[in-house]
């Protein structure tokens, strides 16, 4: 006796009508995902069987490696290494520069001025004058006889300025003056460049002025020329001579002049006009105000 089984088409008609069903269940409520997952943990041992060929395959190559090809891969690696090396002394060196303008900006933060940071590209090939080559100009706003300043402390004043570039006169230069003050009691005086970045010279100090080794030295803002609080330099050495009415005062700039390479421009105040600093001008105004501010 013969059975007649389904017919094909209602089979297919069946799966159809299934697999829609699973389509619209993951689909719509996600309902199938868990099933995925332990369907996908199941296959893992398949799949690490099929590629069990793949990795004996490479481990059998690599018994029967020659000489040549290790040499050839060692001198590949030392090559990459001498490549990341270079690359790590370039990172420690943006690192460097990275914290030099943190230091600046927390300098910017301090004096609350609005400035400007730029670049040291070129210094002036005169022995007999101090001045760099800034990457900043006309373009960004600089004028002759803004004040220029490191991490440390006040560096020079603008004289001259391109599109692009600006020439910055360093406070140690021989034509260069500062009007300061010493922050602990105000005593006013003139510092005056010496054509060594080393040392500058305090001048038109009474010998009976309250001032000692070590007195921290700042902008006094007399003139107009420079804001005041910079920090300037601090006083290295006090030579007192028989009969004279002045003593010889000699100071240590507290910015790095020859190594500092990252600086502030400091733009002043609204309706505020910057002025280019005159020695001359500068000496009178100390001869003027000799003690000033300190105790005699």
């Amino acid at each position: 006796m013969f059975v007649q089984g389904p017919v094909p088409g209602f089979r297919l008609f069946l799966i159809v009508i299934v697999s829609a069903a699973l389509v619209a269940a993951d689909t719509r409520f996600d309902k199938l995902s868990e099933v995925r997952s332990t369907i996908a943990t199941g296959l893992a041992p398949v799949y690490w069987l099929g590629n069990a060929p793949y990795q004996f395959s490479d481990w059998v190559a690599g018994l029967f490696v020659n000489k040549e090809d290790l040499q050839q891969e060692n001198e590949d690696l030392k090559a990459r290494l001498l490549i990341l090396e270079r690359r790590a002394l370039k990172y420690a060196a943006l690192a460097s520069e990275n914290n030099e303008l943190r230091r600046l900006m927390n300098s910017s933060e301090v004096l609350d001025d609005r400035v400007i940071v730029g670049e040291v590209v070129g210094v002036s090939p005169d022995p007999f004058s101090h001045e760099i080559i800034i990457n900043k100009g006309e373009s960004d706003g600089l004028v002759a006889g803004q004040a220029v300043l490191d991490a440390h402390g006040l560096m020079g004043q603008v004289v001259q300025t391109s599109q692009i570039t600006s020439r910055v006169l360093l406070v140690s230069d021989s034509s260069h003056a500062v009007p300061v003050e010493v922050v602990r009691n105000g005593l006013r005086a003139i510092l005056l460049g010496t054509g060594d970045t080393n040392t500058l010279d305090l001048v038109h100090v009474p010998d009976t002025a309250d001032i000692r080794e070590g007195d921290l030295l700042v902008s006094s803002g007399l003139g107009g020329r420079f804001p005041r609080g910079y920090p300037v330099a601090e006083v290295s050495r006090i030579r007192k001579e028989p009969g004279e009415p002045f003593v010889s005062i000699q100071a240590t700039p507290k910015a790095r002049l020859n190594q500092s390479r990252l600086v502030l421009v400091v733009f002043p105040p609204e309706g505020v006009n910057v002025q280019q600093s005159n020695p001359e001008e500068e000496k009178s105004a100390g001869e003027a105000v000799p003690g000033q501010g300190g105790d005699s």
